[in-house]
């Protein structure tokens, strides 16, 4: 090639890579967060916050109550509406007191708070934890754990854990038996393992006594649909959990006549039960704040109902990145979302950002929890004090971080709801 084409040649490419360039994507806030922005620049803390709007969760609460069977009852799960305030929100708004409980020091907030609640275990607690649960339960408490609470056991090793701990204490437990429906993250594989933990139970009925089972399939739906679709995972699943019942009565059937609890779902997979559902207890809750893992097309009619604010502290026109070469003006004059420069208080959350539209994190500039570097255009039109919005990728984490929780109702911050306790030594 001589020189003439060479030139012609590089000269197209660089043509054709500017007319690759990134769209301007930017906006101004849309008129939602405009208005959560502008109030809490007059009003707000001046620091990153965690806000949940009322509004948007007790509408995100008469979805979910349509979708239920009503052959099933509903259970609260706590570990992703992380505040006792929020819980006793959904519980209004449910009309349920049932709660699945996955952390020893939430279980013993939710039995001060709310002692007619009644609790579930979402994963087998390890026995010194049960044992803390007992030791701070206060004896006026009038939350009655060998009534109201079940503890899931997963193998028959941890049974007799359990049996040991309830002749220590002198007092009856309820065993909820951890089933694997797909999932392969632990408890029984085969409906013939019940045999040997229903012998110990009934060998025991001062101590033991059989409440149910728990079955949990986040797998569902997460398999590429040419491998299995959602509704054929769920198919198998529920064959899985018939199994198991059937095993249960066929061994004893006394249990046919008794109010057993035969819980599963998850938000993922809610909405695939129905009136022949084998369970007769569904659980969700991620899905009544609706965090960005959650946005699935199973959950459409679902809004997003928590966010993070976090103070725009610094603006700057470019991106001037550090180091000898000039990467930051490149990028900036080939991406006009790298067009403006927002340095915010906190940052490193798991989280996403969703206002104004257009903003990203910079990935070579690299994140920081004090102060995070974010770019977008022009027409973000962000300045110092303004906020910016994220979605957190989860509930039951990020709620945990921010201190009291904002509550958005009626275009103001009604009340500060603090989140649960992470719990104290022993």
């Amino acid at each position: 090639m001589n020189r003439r084409g060479f030139l012609i040649g590089l000269g197209a490419i660089a043509a054709g890579g500017w007319l690759l360039r990134p769209d301007n994507q930017g906006a101004p806030h849309a008129a939602y967060f405009q208005t959560i922005n502008d109030n809490l620049k007059k009003e707000g803390p001046g620091r990153p916050l965690m806000l949940v709007d009322r509004q948007r969760l007790k509408a995100n609460c008469q979805t979910l109550m349509g979708m239920i069977p009503e052959h099933c009852d509903f259970r609260i799960v706590a570990k992703s509406l992380p505040s006792i305030p929020l819980i006793q929100d959904v519980m209004a708004h449910t009309d349920s007191q049932r709660v699945m409980v996955f952390h020893q020091p939430f279980m013993t907030a939710l039995a001060d708070a709310e002692p007619g609640c009644d609790m579930l275990l979402g994963k087998p607690m390890p026995i010194q934890a049960a044992r803390q649960f007992y030791r701070e339960l206060d004896s006026d408490n009038a939350f009655d754990p060998d009534q109201q609470l079940q503890w899931l056991i997963d193998s028959l090793p941890r049974l007799r854990q359990y049996l040991a701990l309830a002749r220590e204490l002198n007092r009856p437990m309820r065993i909820n038996v951890e089933i694997d429906v797909g999932l392969h993250r632990g408890g029984l594989t085969s409906p013939t393992q019940l045999d040997a933990m229903l012998e110990l139970i009934h060998a025991n009925p001062n101590h033991l006594s059989f409440s149910g089972f728990m079955g949990y399939d986040a797998h569902v739906g997460k398999l590429p649909g040419f491998i299995q679709s959602a509704d054929a995972g769920h198919r198998e699943t529920e064959a899985v959990y018939q199994s198991f019942i059937d095993h249960l009565y066929q061994q004893a059937p006394r249990y046919r006549k008794q109010p057993l609890c035969f819980n599963g779902a998850g938000s993922p997979t809610i909405a695939l039960y129905d009136d022949t559902s084998v369970v007769n207890e569904l659980s969700a809750g991620s899905c009544l704040v609706k965090a960005t893992d959650f946005d699935l097309p199973l959950l459409a009619d679902f809004q997003p109902a928590v966010f993070i604010a976090a103070p725009v502290i610094k603006t700057m026109d470019g991106l001037n990145l550090p180091g000898p070469i000039p990467l930051g003006d490149a990028w900036q004059r080939w991406d006009p979302n790298r067009q403006r420069t927002y340095f915010i208080y906190g940052g490193y959350w798991k989280a996403d950002p969703v206002s104004p539209a257009g903003i990203r994190a910079n990935s070579v500039y690299g994140a920081s929890s004090n102060q995070m570097m974010f770019n977008g255009s022009p027409d973000t039109a962000l300045t110092p004090d303004d906020q910016l919005f994220f979605r957190p990728t989860q509930s039951e984490f990020v709620m945990l971080q921010l201190g009291d929780i904002a509550v958005w109702e009626h275009q103001t911050i009604s009340q500060w709801w603090p989140p649960l306790p992470q719990g104290r030594g022993a």
